[in-house]
This record gives structure tokens, sequence and C-alpha cells, in this order.
């Protein structure tokens, strides 16, 4: 019997930031990051360093990180809010223009008035669920998929959004499920990350990268 063995390897995120940069523009003139995975993986963490990176090296500005938690409108748009990011967003900064988007309240449950400006840039970082879908790959300079243990990314959603919060997240993570293993994102990607990784590391400069072991549904086997 063979068995697939994961195996776990740290690399710099100034490196990354280089490779993006260096890498083809296919979203117009723009290097799209899409940076993908389920909730509580460390998605946001990533995407966040990662520009960073960009904006450190020589020259560097820092890129435009769009969330697409903020363009869901409520509970049950979870996949389909794609359009809005296409119209807002994508489709703009793909002609060479700046986009803007108006970030959904969680609290007051309706998009706020104020527009949120995405110049057209040489990078472009979106992370969220779905974020590297199938329809977006052939124009994403770099596709990301942060994984983690489903434990562990069901204790981190409820410590920052609160217990009772459970019921609307079993479902999302249900559905997260779903989509990944229809998608077979974990095995299209350029680049899968540790989200839980047990190597010791310099964090705020380093990722870890995995090769193998991810499962259909986008978590960490």
């Amino acid at each position: 019997m063979t068995v697939a063995v994961a195996v776990a390897v740290v690399e710099a995120y100034a490196g990354l930031a280089r490779r993006v940069l260096a890498g083809p523009a296919r979203l117009g003139r723009t290097r799209l990051v899409a940076v993908d995975g389920p909730s509580g993986a460390g998605k946001s963490v990533f995407a966040t360093r990662l520009a960073d990176a960009v904006a450190a090296l020589p020259g560097g500005a820092r890129p435009p990180v769009v969330r697409t938690d903020d363009l869901l409108d409520g509970w049950d748009d979870q996949f389909t809010f794609w359009p809005r990011l296409e119209e807002w967003v994508l489709g703009p900064v793909r002609a060479g223009r700046p986009g803007a988007y108006r970030r959904y309240s969680w609290v007051r449950r309706r998009f706020l008035d104020r527009a949120v400006a995405v110049p057209a840039g040489p990078v472009l970082i979106v992370e969220g669920v779905s974020a590297a879908r199938a329809a977006v790959r052939p124009e994403a300079t770099l596709s990301v998929l942060v994984t983690a243990p489903a434990g562990l990314r069901l204790s981190r959603a409820l410590a920052r959004d609160g217990a009772e919060i459970l019921p609307e997240l079993r479902r999302w993570h249900a559905g997260e499920r779903a989509h990944f293993a229809a998608d077979g994102t974990g095995a299209a990607v350029d680049l899968v990350v540790d989200g839980a990784p047990d190597l010791p590391h310099d964090a705020g400069r380093y990722y870890v990268r995995r090769c193998g072991g991810v499962g259909s549904d986008g978590g960490a086997r």
C-alpha cells in the first residue's frame, strides 16, 4: 500500500513577493494573487504578510488587499458574491481602471455608502473562501490555498466572532467542503500553505509550504 506523506518547507515571504512581481500580469496589466482556503485557516494573515513583503521590496508599493467577506450580502451569499467582485473590482482593474467596492456591515446588515478604492497597480491580492475558484485561476499570477485542521479552524472562528454564530458557521463549513471538493482547489492551486504549522519559524517573515496531504475539501489531512 502506498501512503501519501505531507512534506512541509519553510519559505520566505520576501522570496514569494519577488516571484509575484517577476510573474506575468494576467488580469490586464495587474498581477492577481488569489488567496483561498476554508474559514479560520489563516488566509487574512497570509495575505497581509505577503502584501507587507511586496511593499518592503525596493521600489515596491503596498498592493491593495480585497477581502471577499466585505463583499458578502450576509450568510446566504457564501459563493454568489462573485458578480459583485467582478463588477466592482476585477472588471475595472482588468481594463486598466481603478475599481471600488462598498463593504458589507454585518452589524447593520447592509452595504455601507463609503466606497473603498482599488487602484489598478502592479499587484492585487484577493483573499477569501473561493477566491481561487476555477473561473479566475487563468487570470491569477499566483493562486494559494491556506489550510488548517477543521477543529482548529472552528475554534478560531468562534473565538473571533462568538459562539452565537455556531449554527450559521456549521452550515458555512458544509458549503466550503462541497465547494472545494467540486472545484478541486487543492490540486489546482500554485501553492498550498500550512495555516497551523508545527515547524519552528519566524511567522512574520516566513510561511510553511505544504507538499501533498491536502484533502479534497480544502482542509489539512
